[in-house]
């Protein structure tokens, strides 16, 4: 079992306080320090297996609920919800407050940082901005989507909050956000099945209201405008060029169009001149890799990316 201690710092909204978990090695030295970014309506203590699996083998595992999630919420009517004014910013920069106070804690220790999802493209803006600080990035569940389709969706959130307000919660951009990833699965058990193949994970995240909210068109705004910046050219051309990337999902991911949106990132990224890019496709998984049914497997593949690029830097 890892130390764990969970704490909160001041959101950049001005009202929410940011709640956090770290876990770290009750003994031995520190080889590295990894950061995630979760996800879209979940939580970071749904990470808890991966960072108990990492602390035993001495890695510091950090990660905040995100504006709008599991704890850093003011009341639960701020259940996917950013901030008016610069959501996607203001998510930024509480990721940024916690890398800077989780770095001065452990200086000089390689600084890791994984972004699943919604936290991938998170983490793809951010490298963008301050990648040259970081020994490598864990990209995972990522994928593309159309630049004319993230404005359309921009343009409708937009014209939604005019008439209800940034609180409303609509039908219609949350189908057209995710309403054909389960149609892969058909017939499907529940509409969630989309996420992983093991039945007892996708009914935990069913049951938990931390998950099961619909976000509102403030945060699909600012989900949007993140996949727009992360998909830029210029913002992959920031990036450091020897920063250590390794991709990481399922064949069976809608998010990452099945491996073929996991593929164009990847290529982005090498045809920008990044040298040290690794990818791994897990045949049969789906989106959440660390809660499939070969997490196992996944987790050592993580752990040895992570252990030799640590060790490098020793």
């Amino acid at each position: 079992m890892s130390e764990k201690r969970e704490f909160t710092f001041d959101s950049g909204d001005g009202r929410t306080k940011i709640h956090t978990v770290e876990w770290r090695p009750k003994e031995g030295e520190v080889c590295g320090v990894l950061q995630i970014f979760h996800g879209m309506a979940e939580f970071i203590g749904r990470y808890e297996e991966t960072a108990e699996y990492l602390t035993q083998r001495g890695f510091v595992v950090v990660g905040n609920d995100h504006l709008g999630h599991g704890a850093s919420i003011v009341s639960k009517e701020d259940y996917g919800f950013f901030c008016e004014k610069d959501g996607n910013a203001v998510v930024l920069g509480d990721l940024r407050k916690l890398h800077e106070r989780t770095k001065k804690e452990w200086p000089g220790v390689p600084y890791f940082i994984l972004g699943h999802s919604m936290g991938s493209f998170l983490l793809r803006q951010y490298l963008g901005r301050y990648g040259e600080e970081l020994a490598g990035a864990v990209i995972m569940g990522t994928g593309t989507q159309p630049a004319a389709a993230l404005k359309m969706g921009k343009k409708l959130c937009a014209l939604l909050a005019k008439l209800h307000g940034w609180h409303y919660r609509s039908r219609l951009v949350d189908s057209l956000a995710f309403g054909g990833y389960h149609k892969h699965f058909r017939p499907a058990r529940t509409d969630k099945d989309w996420l992983t193949k093991d039945e007892k994970i996708v009914d935990a995240y069913l049951a938990d209201e931390r998950c099961t909210f619909r976000f509102t068109v403030n945060g699909y705004y600012n989900l949007f405008a993140s996949i727009e910046e992360a998909s830029r050219q210029d913002t992959v051309k920031k990036m450091p060029k020897g920063l250590p990337v390794l991709f990481m999902s399922g064949t069976e991911d809608p998010v990452g169009g099945f491996g073929k949106g996991v593929e164009r990132v990847r290529r982005q990224f090498e045809d920008a001149g990044m040298t040290d890019v690794t990818w791994i496709l897990y045949e049969n998984d789906r989106h959440e890799i660390l809660n499939e049914t070969d997490r196992a497997v996944v987790l050592r593949d993580l752990y040895a990316w992570l252990y030799v690029r640590a060790e490098g830097l020793r």
